[in-house]
């Protein structure tokens, strides 16, 4: 659920932009610095709020757009750039080396996985996924905008880029550990006397 969480300010702001883009980016903002002090102060660090901190670098760039220019050609490209946005965190993140899951990981997990090649091998896919599915949705969103494609073609977009990648955060730690656990030696068994 922890990843559900960090989408929370793209839902404000997705839902109050219908009204006015201005006030959807400053929802967004909003709520992703609520989230972000709440999360600080359970003492969550900062490698496992890496997609939070991009939320609000991502609407206080879009919020100044939108409040010194509220009639930018911006407006009308929103959901592909935030996409686009989310896509270059995943990707940004797996470039240096720090996928933006494994600090969510970790609160998660006890602290002796953490280490182990294993649990990064397993972000790395789990981040892949995401950004993949970011990516999906960004281009999808794209294309729709420049061809004019009816409303429920970017829904689809929508649901197949963000389903996929939720159901693969769910499905896949247990099948690599399972995986792992079938690899392990046998444990030696007593021999009978």
């Amino acid at each position: 659920m922890g990843y559900l969480r960090g989408f929370i300010p793209w839902i404000v702001a997705g839902v109050v932009s219908s009204f006015d883009w201005r006030w959807g980016a400053m929802g967004g903002l909003v709520s992703g610095l609520l989230l972000l002090v709440q999360d600080r102060r359970r003492g969550v660090d900062l490698d496992a709020l890496i997609l939070e901190i991009s939320t609000i670098t991502y609407f206080v760039v879009v919020g100044a757009v939108a409040v010194a220019q509220p009639h930018s050609a911006l407006a009308k490209h929103t959901d592909a750039v935030s996409f686009g946005w989310l896509a270059a965190t995943a990707w940004g993140t797996l470039a240096i080396r720090r996928p933006f899951t494994l600090g969510i990981a970790r609160r998660q997990t006890p602290r002796e996985y953490w280490d182990m090649p294993e649990f990064i091998r397993v972000n790395n896919h789990i981040t892949s996924a995401w950004g993949t599915g970011f990516t999906f949705i960004g281009v999808s969103l794209a294309v729709c905008g420049a061809v004019n494609a009816p409303a429920w073609v970017g829904i689809a977009a929508h649901v197949v880029g963000l389903v996929g990648p939720a159901i693969f955060t769910k499905v896949y730690p247990a099948r690599a550990q399972a995986r792992l656990q079938a690899q392990a030696p046998a444990p030696a068994t007593a021999l009978p006397q």
